[in-house]
């Protein structure tokens, strides 16, 4: 028994040390600022708002300033027609410098200008929904982690009174072994029970361990860092109004929401492909300078500069059939992205039906694992005044301490799965934001 209580405080500091206490809201901002997956996610959101400029969608025209230097080393041998002297030149270098501004714009392209804008706004819009999406991902995964560390944490003061009784009737067993009332198969008995409780305790500790671990990985803090849950029970919401649920996650949850956005995606894609409908006209303007240096000639040096000006209009006639394939295709992009909003529209009801009936059973289950535990505790009461006069015998006493044990443990397994339902209601209507606020209402 020594050695068990020896074993048991090396384990306790690792918890007990921690003087820290953390609510859920408390967790959930810390994470929210410092959680690595969520800081990646609203840098592609920066990005994708970076990428909406007038610029980029081909609004403005392309500027461009060159400069070179050329030189060229020549020989070459004339003859007259008259049959002449034939006239040599030999290295012959003729230098040349050019320098200009060129403009480059395309006035119409078929609106395919005006479509990439939209387009580059709805990738936007598309980035700010996927850092949502991740957002009430991490809020209900971290939420659940800490209503897990809340339950392990009730699940250890059980397992530490179960530890106490176990403990309790070893005494008594002990003292009556000692006036010889009891035998020593009694007195052995009570100590694998005592032991058996004893190393569910410290598995209980590993366990709690592991969930702090993860809340704190959640949270971007160092895993290493100790802390108690604020909360001593898990509460939930018995109140939830299914209508309301139901109305928001149809108007409101993110990956159908998303879902439309595809569809928005690719109607501007058949929108931009369809601008090759059109003709083009495009400006070309600019502004030159060239100086030559000639060693032979009868010029030594010459420059030329001016401005130059010129639109083309043109239109592709034929090229291949490929245009009319494409925008066919597009249009049958369309309608499996409408498809695919009717699919995620019915899985979202089914999933949200699934999600309510068990919400409801549990809360059920609650209570009556509430009533359970009443029962189990009077039990042990009586068992444990009847062991004490003798009236019952060590394994019945076992018995109604595992009755008791095991109500606990039912009790508290419906709890953390009405709340695991609950935070499931709130993400699949949008509404999961509301544990960063205890005071708000889920409804």
């Amino acid at each position: 028994m020594k050695n068990i209580l020896l074993i048991l405080l090396m384990f306790t500091p690792a918890i007990t040390t921690a003087q820290k206490m953390m609510n859920l809201q408390e967790c959930l901002e810390m994470g929210l600022e410092k959680n690595y997956d969520l800081r990646i996610t609203r840098n592609e959101e920066r990005r994708a708002g970076n990428n909406v400029t007038l610029g980029n969608a081909g609004f403005l025209p392309e500027v461009t300033l060159n400069s070179g230097y050329a030189l060229r080393n020549s020989s070459s041998d004339q003859y007259p027609a008259d049959g002449g002297d034939a006239l040599q030149t030999r290295n012959a270098g003729t230098g040349t410098l050019d320098a200009g501004i060129q403009l480059n714009w395309s006035l119409f392209e078929g609106f395919r200008v005006q479509t990439n804008y939209k387009r580059l706004q709805e990738l936007q819009t598309i980035g700010e929904l996927n850092s949502r999406l991740a957002v009430e991902d991490f809020i209900a995964n971290l939420t659940a982690e800490y209503y897990n560390y809340v339950q392990q944490q009730i699940r250890l003061g059980n397992l530490k009174y179960a530890v106490s009784l176990s403990r309790e009737r070893l005494r008594i067993v002990e003292a009556r072994y000692q006036v010889g009332s009891l035998s020593r198969l009694d007195l052995q008995q009570a100590r694998v029970y005592f032991n058996a409780d004893s190393s569910l305790l410290i598995q209980q500790y590993e366990t709690l361990h592991r969930s702090r671990i993860r809340l704190n990985e959640l949270m971007g803090s160092d895993v290493e860092q100790h802390f108690l849950a604020a909360d001593s029970t898990i509460t939930f919401d018995e109140k939830l109004s299914r209508n309301m649920l139901f109305d928001a996650a149809l108007q409101h949850n993110t990956l159908l929401l998303l879902t439309e956005k595809n569809k928005t995606l690719s109607e501007l894609e058949q929108k931009n492909l369809q601008s090759r409908n059109y003709p083009y006209l495009r400006l070309n303007t600019g502004y030159g300078f060239t100086h030559y240096d000639y060693s032979s000639g009868t010029l030594d040096r010459q420059r030329n500069w001016g401005p130059n000006v010129g639109v083309t209009l043109g239109y592709t006639l034929f090229d291949g059939f490929n245009r009319i394939r494409e925008q066919k295709n597009a249009r049958i992009s369309i309608q499996n992205r409408e498809l695919e909003i009717e699919k995620n529209r019915l899985a979202l009801e089914s999933d949200f039906a699934n999600m309510w009936l068990s919400y409801q059973n549990n809360l059920e289950l609650t209570k009556l694992e509430i009533e359970s535990l009443r029962n189990a505790e009077l039990n042990y009461e009586i068992a444990m005044e009847r062991y004490k006069i003798g009236d019952l015998s060590g394994l019945e006493l076992r018995e109604a301490q595992n009755s008791l044990l095991e109500a606990e443990q039912r009790l508290l397994s419906a709890q953390y799965n009405t709340k695991l339902f609950e935070i499931s209601l709130l993400q699949i209507s949008g509404k999961v934001a509301a544990y960063l606020n205890k005071k708000t209402s889920p409804n």
